[in-house]
């Protein structure tokens, strides 16, 4: 099966962002759907250019927290952890000199949240506790965008420099860091990153993940009723 993606324009429904320009607003590009959904799911996409003056509130960083808190738990055991920091502050200094290189455009950030994840004391455990972490992650991610805040999620950090700044223990995994800010100007910002919000957002046709009966059949189109 050929691994086509879908490049917003399969659908009548919440066409995504086109090459024509780049966004101005981050809910320029819509995600391209079958059906509709969540328009703050629909607006949800990572961009890297952030407003360097640009400040987040205590009460805005505390509604994202609380939104991540609330996600689904497996087993009720709640075992993500955030290590959080607001721009000016020591802790975000120290989470910005842990990027690497491909994530610095994420220094002109209003905040920068590392994600951590208890594994416990089995692999089962520790699998369903990056499930968790992946839940706190997108709900945090959705009440970002309902308060017309940008997200982008970054793997690219240095793990064991985190364990040692913050004192993580033993158990506990950094996974990833989250840069929260206000979008930027995109005449100010760098080439690159102009060329990369630029690029048409794409996703992987349903037909091609989504499967009924057995592996590989794709479930019945939702404009076949």
């Amino acid at each position: 099966m050929s691994r086509t993606k879908d490049k917003g324009d399969a659908h009548g429904i919440f066409p995504a962002g086109s090459l024509a320009g780049v966004p101005d607003t981050p809910n320029g590009r819509l995600a391209s759907t079958s059906v509709p959904i969540h328009p703050d799911l629909a607006a949800r996409w990572s961009p890297r250019a952030f407003d360097p003056g640009a400040v987040i509130t205590a009460d805005q960083l505390t509604a994202l927290l609380e939104a991540a808190r609330w996600a689904a738990s497996w087993g009720h055991r709640q075992p993500v952890r955030f290590v959080v920091g607001r721009r000016g502050d020591e802790t975000f200094t120290t989470l910005a000199g842990l990027l690497k290189r491909g994530n610095s455009y994420a220094h002109a950030a209003s905040a920068l949240i590392l994600v951590c994840a208890d594994e416990g004391e089995d692999e089962r455990t520790a699998l369903y506790s990056a499930v968790d972490a992946g839940a706190a992650i997108a709900q945090l991610t959705v009440e970002a965008v309902s308060r017309g805040l940008i997200v982008h999620p970054m793997a690219g950090f240095d793990v064991d420099g985190a364990r040692s700044a913050f004192g993580i223990p033993d158990g506990v995994r950094p996974l990833a860091v989250i840069a929260v800010g206000m979008l930027g100007d995109y005449s100010k910002a760098d080439e690159a990153i102009v060329e990369r919000d630029s690029r048409p957002r794409e996703r992987l046709p349903l037909e091609q993940i989504a499967f009924g009966g057995s592996w590989g059949l794709p479930i019945a189109s939702p404009n076949s009723d």
